[in-house]
């Protein structure tokens, strides 16, 4: 017995040194943590309870059977964050560079079945040179176990994956696949095929950073979801983002105590101009609006015309929608509307309300966005509101014209409460295109055309750019002051807490993809 005790304590104590000291302060030289050490940051301390310490590769070839790593090469289990169970695996950079292979998928597919059945949130933390090529397609199988897994846990459980050093080839799938994808600025990349085939297939001279670089997927492709400067601060990062979210499809998000107070914003009453051509910051609406320092922005660098993030209100968590007058006039585009349309998709999936704020002159025109389908990708943000059982509240502060006005969560669509800024027009367009259309032989015909523009432009801006034609008719639910904002959104998520829809009976529906 104490012979076999012996043991188990050197085998431990191996598993723990990954590929050995040397390869783990190579690791600490790039800035990087270890994997082991990753998991101890993210989870509760102490909680972590580790599943197949001693697993080895099976791999006789190309000498591999004379290289035997307990764990091989990822580290995996459970623990709890802020008292929350949550499964977690972590590749090991320091054993065979994180790849994959059998038995390492194995191991993933394992916590993530776990995850599945008790209903559990699974963060995975990749750091992989990608498949093991001495394995050949056991590799390739295991990295499609895992993919089929992504796919039935999607809608289930929340699903998080950091990028926290190399992810390249089939490896980027798995990723894409979950819910999050977070990665570490300038210590970590993906992509399909590296700058070396690039180079050989196209002549295109790229280093790996501009490729599938943090910055490359936060600005230009949109597949990372945040960025972070560093291990420990994409760790705290995952933290943060958990906190919004439920454990499952049948739970829902904590509410944090909250006593009503004084919920009136006097400064919102001023933030919209009186031009209505003139900018304005759609943040500081969101931040008059929503609990202090509770808001947490998505894609914050990624088509920046439409603004996405949870926050806090009256102590629930909420999904903001919110286009940004500040970047292109708060248009949809194809990259806004792709944004808006998966992160409505996820919030739908776990049960988190939808606050969607208007101020949208329209979708953007020009061949380069008809070209790449912007009826298609503009349909998907129509489709994934209309979709939506969450609770649904609107408030236009300003614009609201067009196909976007019904897009942008209008009671048309299945909105709940719409309400409605006094400074809102609601429009099919703008009152000087109008006016240009509707009074073009009046205007042509006059002494002063300018001056005939400008009184029907009035005319047209009377009846229509104004929230009361619309309220009239039931569209909006009420015309609110500014100030009274906060208030109104109180109450009505309250009241809409316990909303339930039932749907016709389906497979699923057939989303523009």
């Amino acid at each position: 017995m104490s012979k076999n005790i012996e043991k188990l304590k050197d085998k431990v104590a191996q598993a723990h040194l990954g590929g050995g000291e040397k390869r783990i302060a190579k690791q600490h030289d790039k800035k990087k943590l270890t994997a082991r050490e990753r998991v101890d940051y993210l989870l509760d301390e102490g909680s972590f309870e580790e599943i197949g310490i001693l697993v080895t590769h099976r791999t006789t070839d190309f000498g591999m059977d004379k290289q035997q790593y307990y764990g091989d090469g990822v580290v995996t289990g459970y623990g709890t964050i802020n008292g929350r169970l949550i499964y977690v695996f972590a590749q090991d950079f320091t054993v065979f560079g994180g790849a994959l292979s059998e038995t390492h998928a194995e191991k993933i597919c394992k916590v993530m079945d776990h995850a599945m059945k008790v209903g559990a949130p699974i963060v995975g933390l990749n750091d992989s040179g990608g498949a093991r090529i001495q394995e050949g397609v056991k590799s390739l199988g295991g990295y499609a176990d895992i993919f089929y897994r992504n796919v039935q846990a999607s809608g289930v459980i929340p699903q998080i994956s950091a990028i926290m050093g190399p992810c390249a080839g089939g490896a980027v799938y798995s990723p894409a696949m979950t819910d999050f994808t977070l990665m570490v600025q300038d210590t970590s990349y993906m992509f399909v095929t590296g700058p070396n085939v690039v180079k050989t297939v196209t002549n295109e001279e790229v280093t790996s950073e501009e490729l599938g670089g943090a910055s490359t997927h936060s600005t230009k492709s949109g597949v990372t979801h945040i960025t972070s400067p560093n291990d420990i601060t994409c760790l705290e990062d995952i933290k943060t983002l958990m906190s919004y979210l439920p454990q499952n499809n049948k739970d829902t998000p904590e509410n944090l105590p909250y006593e009503l107070g004084d919920e009136i914003r006097e400064n919102l009453d001023t933030l919209v101009p009186d031009n209505s051509n003139k900018p304005y910051d759609m943040h500081e609406v969101i931040k008059g609006i929503i609990d202090e320092d509770s808001f947490f922005e998505i894609h914050k660098n990624y088509a920046d015309n439409i603004i996405v993030g949870f926050a806090r209100l009256g102590g629930r968590s909420i999904g903001i929608v919110a286009n940004q007058p500040m970047s292109l006039a708060g248009v949809l585009d194809v990259d806004s509307s792709k944004k808006a349309a998966r992160f409505v998709r996820f919030c739908d999936c776990f049960n988190i309300p939808l606050l969607v704020l208007v101020d949208v002159p329209g979708f953007l025109p020009g061949t380069d966005q008809e070209w790449n389908g912007i009826i298609l990708h503009g349909a998907k943000l129509l489709y994934a509101l209309s979709e939506a059982t969450v609770p649904r509240v609107t408030v236009i502060t300003r614009k609201a014209y067009g196909g976007a006005y019904d897009v942008m969560n209008s009671k048309h669509i299945g909105a709940d409460l719409n309400y409605a800024w006094p400074t809102a027009e609601i429009a099919v367009m703008g009152a000087k295109g109008a006016s240009e259309i509707i009074f073009r032989k009046e205007i042509k015909e006059a002494e002063d055309p300018e001056v005939k523009l400008s009184e029907k432009e009035a005319e047209y801006a009377e009846k229509f750019a104004n929230p009361f034609k619309a309220a009239q008719r039931g569209f909006i639910d009420e015309v609110i002051m500014p100030r009274d904002t906060r208030r109104k959104l109180l109450k009505a998520f309250a009241m809409l807490e316990k909303k339930q829809i039932l749907r016709i009976d389906r497979k699923h529906g057939n989303i523009p993809l």
